[in-house]
């Protein structure tokens, strides 16, 4: 017997013996476990391949983590909503929870309204801008039992806008009553008066009716309110001239199935006080959009599905100006994507970066090719090359390395829908010349939908999370992680995680150089899909190799508010040991997306007890907002992060 075996396996084996053979696989199945934690416990082991945590918080602070954003405080902002739970969104229960992963500490944050499935994006401040949401749920075809629609409600009056609360009652010529699903403003109808062409004409004026769509549900269960043609509808409680200049058209009225609706409410989470403040609504309501933060602080909002369940159209693309803090619809940056698409701000002011990743609805054949999009013209370049084209969905994408290389990966994916297929695809595209083409990477060991990337501060990438079948169906979580090295163009193997993750999963860069993990939303809990799935609230955080390969360098005193092209001097205690210098903006993660997250290698200069780093002149390689700041020594180990603020 090994000497390394103790006395507590020993005796049950020689038990084991007495009992008869029908005990063995118990205690095999023991002794094999005994055995793995001994080894991924062993400092060998995590010196090469990391080492995973599970973290369970109180029962009482558990949330369903759909999104996860690392704030400028250290502190977790993890965003539920409803949590996709129908019972909490139809009891009006939303959670937030900021966890500490230092200390552990939790809050319960108030919630003002559904953040299920948001957009967000840092801003200059450090705030964090969360826009859309969820305003209703699905129901699917077999489930409906009132009719419903979207109808344009017209105002022909261009004397002033009209609002409407949720409820107000529209009756069809069928007699039957309809209750819009929202509160709508209608605007004013807008008149324009042409001057006289010759002597003796009038003046000419068109007046064109204000606009406004808005779900409507028939007022009662029934096929009865089934209405298979355009409609006029007229509101119950308007009489003489409101009568004649407000009124609704709807295409149909069917007991097709509903799908998400969106929410325009927008706010700013202020990471100092951990409360959300009211902006200006959006111009469209948005469930599933993208946020994408430019080089002037503004930020972009495209996609989700509208208050009626369809994607918007590109023609409502808006811009959030933090300085006013309102929304601009720019019918210039007329694009379309399907949901949740990932845009990259590239090192060029005004283009972006559309891999392909997504995360569904939508046509499969609009929006779906990775292109270049030139915000200057409304241009768009396609980029070609890239392995499994139709199998985008649920994939992930995210810089390669620093973003000066302008190297982008795009790991796994799977079929449209509720498809079965997923691939192991990585690939790569360099964006730096004038007509890139994506390149074969290495594969990953089986296929991923869902998979999550982290950028860390050794320029390498963490691939963890996914599940090889829809959701996770008949029991298909991976359970697997790897660490891709845009040098070699090469993975390596990293510890396997505890915990599967699939579906509504997300993962962030710690300032300790740690990574957290959250969320898992599986449909099943069985391999013959027959028990429902549960929401998994346990985290993990795993800690990289690097970690284990010796003290940590650290940095010091020096400023917390950089600009563009500045140099500054930070204190640290072995200047020499200093190999390299990286700026890592923090994560805003949820559903495969989080292209927040970029890295930027800093020049630097030791000096006696000191280095000097000179941040890059380009604000669209480094886009104005938080920051953390690492010194990596030549063993590859990070230091904690320093919080900055680039301006």
């Amino acid at each position: 017997m090994p000497h390394w075996i103790p006395r507590k396996i020993l005796l049950p084996a020689v038990a084991g013996v007495v009992l008869g053979a029908a005990n063995v696989p118990p205690l095999y199945s023991a002794t094999v476990d005994w055995l793995h934690e001994r080894k991924i416990n062993s400092l060998e082991y995590k010196y090469a391949n990391g080492y995973w945590q599970v973290v369970e918080l109180p029962k009482s602070q558990r949330v369903n983590a759909i999104h996860a954003a690392l704030l400028p405080s250290g502190r977790i902002l993890l965003i539920a909503g409803s949590g996709n739970d129908r019972e909490q969104f139809q009891a009006g229960t939303f959670k937030t929870l900021v966890f500490d992963p230092v200390s552990g500490q939790t809050r319960l944050v108030p919630t003002p309204t559904d953040l299920f499935c948001v957009g967000h994006a840092y801003l200059p401040d450090g705030k964090l801008l969360v826009a859309g949401g969820t305003l209703r749920y699905e129901v699917l075809k077999a489930d409906v039992k009132r009719a419903g629609g979207t109808a344009t409600v017209k105002n022909e009056s261009p004397d002033a806008p009209r609002a409407f609360p949720k409820g107000t009652v529209l009756v069809g010529a069928n007699g039957h009553k309809y209750l819009l699903g929202d509160d709508v403003t209608v605007p004013a109808a807008t008149k324009v008066v042409h001057p006289p062409r010759y002597p003796g004409e009038k003046p000419g004026v068109v007046v064109t009716a204000g606009e406004a769509r808005v779900w409507v549900d028939a007022a009662a269960d029934g096929k009865e309110y089934v209405v298979d043609h355009h409609g006029q509808y007229e509101f119950e409680d308007l009489t003489g001239t409101d009568r004649q200049n407000l009124y609704a058209l709807a295409e149909k009225i069917t007991m097709d199935k509903q799908d998400y609706q969106g929410r325009k409410e927008a706010y700013e989470f202020n990471p100092v006080t951990e409360q959300y403040e009211r902006v200006a609504d959006m111009h469209e309501k948005r469930w599933y959009p993208t946020l994408t933060g430019l080089p002037d602080g503004s930020v972009l909002a495209v996609s989700g599905l509208d208050g009626s369940g369809q994607v918007v159209d590109g023609s409502q693309n808006e811009v959030f100006d933090p300085k006013t803090r309102t929304w601009t619809v720019r019918k210039d940056l007329n694009m379309y994507f399907p949901t949740y698409p990932a845009l990259f701000q590239t090192a060029r002011d005004g283009v972006l970066f559309y891999s392909g990743s997504n995360a569904g609805y939508g046509p499969a054949d609009k929006g779906r090719d990775p292109g270049l999009w030139n915000l200057t013209d409304n241009s768009f370049q396609k980029v070609p090359g890239i392995r499994d084209p139709d199998a985008l969905e649920t994939s992930m994408s995210a810089w390669a390395g620093p973003v000066q290389n302008q190297t982008v990966m795009v790991v796994g994916g799977g079929g449209i829908g509720e498809s079965s297929r997923s691939t192991g695809r990585i690939d790569i595209v360099r964006l730096n010349g004038d007509n890139p083409r994506f390149e074969a990477g290495p594969s990953l060991p089986e296929g991923t939908r869902y998979p999550n990337l982290v950028q860390l501060p050794d320029d390498t990438v963490l691939i963890t999370n996914g599940s090889s079948d829809y959701r996770g169906r008949f029991d298909s979580d991976n359970h697997t992680a790897r660490i891709y090295h845009p040098d070699t163009n090469t993975l390596t193997y990293a510890a396997d995680p505890h915990v599967g993750r699939n579906y509504h999963s997300a993962a962030v860069l710690l300032p300790d150089g740690r990574v957290l993990t959250v969320g898992s939303d599986p449909l099943f809990r069985d391999r013959k899909n027959t028990i429902s799935g549960t929401f998994e609230q346990r985290l993990e955080i795993y800690t990289p190799p690097y970690l284990f390969h010796g003290p940590r360098p650290s940095i010091g005193d020096g400023p917390t508010i950089l600009s563009a092209g500045q140099q500054a001097t930070y204190t640290t205690g072995a200047p020499d040991d200093v190999a390299a210098v990286r700026l890592i903006r923090p994560s805003a993660a949820t559903h495969m997306l989080n292209t927040e997250q970029r890295s930027l290698i800093l020049d630097f200069k030791p000096s006696s007890g000191a280095v000097t780093v000179t941040l890059p002149s380009s604000p669209a390689l480094m886009p104005p907002g938080p920051y953390m700041l690492f010194v990596i020594n030549k063993d590859g180990v990070p230091s904690d992060a320093k919080w900055v603020t680039v301006s």
